[in-house]
């Protein structure tokens, strides 16, 4: 029996128990009561004449009280509860995250650098949707899909953590990056289809005007959040590489965010502009992107409950039953 499953559907029955040694001390007081009694001038003729029967006479008041007791008890409802669960998603969500891979995303005004800190704020917020599709864009000069729209957090997860700078060309194209995360979702039957664009920079590059890709989403219902990362001021920008050992150089350099054109993107599409400053507020704009598109599960719950009463009224009636029995036949010469 799994008792963390069992429960008393009238517990407040329980409480009637307090009675039962109440009932027990007044057969003890009354005890000969219940027993005939002969007036004698002297009882030395029935000294010898108790038996071994007679001292038993007890038992009879123990079984009412187990059978009170147990009576109780089943007026209590004992049972045990089954409890399966079943989960349904009314309401399920797409979303393509498109990242910035750019050079400066190296930039050390966050810990480690940009793009390290964003990974692990990134993982996060995908743990944190596991009844929503995504899938990654990863843009610089140029556009790519890196993983298309998926259930498997396992694929996700591992496509963030190798996402790396130095596999797509120089500059910042954020309307290609937008484009190409359009393009993912333009198919999707979800109900919500959201894109999380994140960058660094300023449009410098490509072949799509992110205006023109904004019209698209906003034709194709598709919700966009625009993050712009990194600090107000300046920051240690890699410029180089060293031509012996290949290490980045880094020299202080002004931050540039285009911020009045991630503030349209989010404006045209219904989503929200946000500002990370840091890696705290980086991993607060997540978290209040997971709040502001909540994905809505019905749980269905189904009860299966096995009574325990019975066998206990059964048990009380049975030991009444021998009480009734044992005080017709063996105790009745003493009651």
């Amino acid at each position: 029996m799994n008792w963390n499953n069992f429960e008393f559907m009238h517990p407040q029955f329980l409480w009637l128990l307090l009675v039962v040694p109440l009932i027990g001390l007044w057969f003890f007081f009354n005890r000969k009561k219940d027993t005939a009694t002969l007036k004698m001038a002297s009882t030395k003729g029935f000294l010898k004449s108790e038996s071994f029967i007679s001292k038993l006479k007890p038992v009879l008041y123990g079984l009412r009280l187990i059978s009170i007791s147990l009576l109780l008890v089943a007026l209590a409802r004992p049972r045990i509860v089954e409890v399966s669960e079943q989960t349904k998603t009314n309401k399920g969500i797409d979303i393509v995250m498109a990242i910035d891979v750019s050079a400066s995303m190296l930039a050390r005004d966050l810990k480690p650098n940009r793009l390290e800190a964003l990974k692990i704020v990134a993982t996060e917020f995908v743990n944190q949707r596991p009844n929503d599709r995504i899938g990654i864009v990863v843009y610089a000069g140029e556009s790519f899909t890196q993983t298309p729209i998926t259930s498997d957090k396992r694929i996700i997860r591992n496509t963030i953590e190798n996402i790396k700078w130095g596999d797509l060309e120089g500059g910042t194209a954020v309307g290609m990056g937008l484009g190409s995360a359009v393009n993912r979702l333009k198919e999707s039957k979800a109900t919500s289809k959201v894109i999380i664009l994140l960058t660094d920079g300023v449009n410098n590059t490509g072949f799509v005007d992110p205006k023109t890709a904004t019209e698209l989403a906003v034709g194709l219902g598709i919700k966009v959040y625009t993050i712009g990362i990194g600090t107000n001021g300046t920051a240690s920008f890699p410029y180089a590489q060293d031509p012996v050992t290949g290490q980045l150089l880094f020299r202080n350099s002004p931050v540039e965010i285009d911020e009045e054109l991630l503030k349209y993107i989010a404006k045209e599409t219904e989503g929200r502009y946000f500002r990370a400053t840091d890696n705290s507020k980086l991993k607060a704009i997540y978290q209040e992107i997971n709040k502001l598109e909540k994905t809505e599960v019905e749980e269905f719950k189904y009860y299966n409950y096995q009574e325990k009463y019975r066998i206990l009224v059964i048990l009380a009636l049975f030991l009444i039953a021998i009480e009734l029995a044992l005080k017709h036949t063996i105790f009745r010469s003493f009651i």
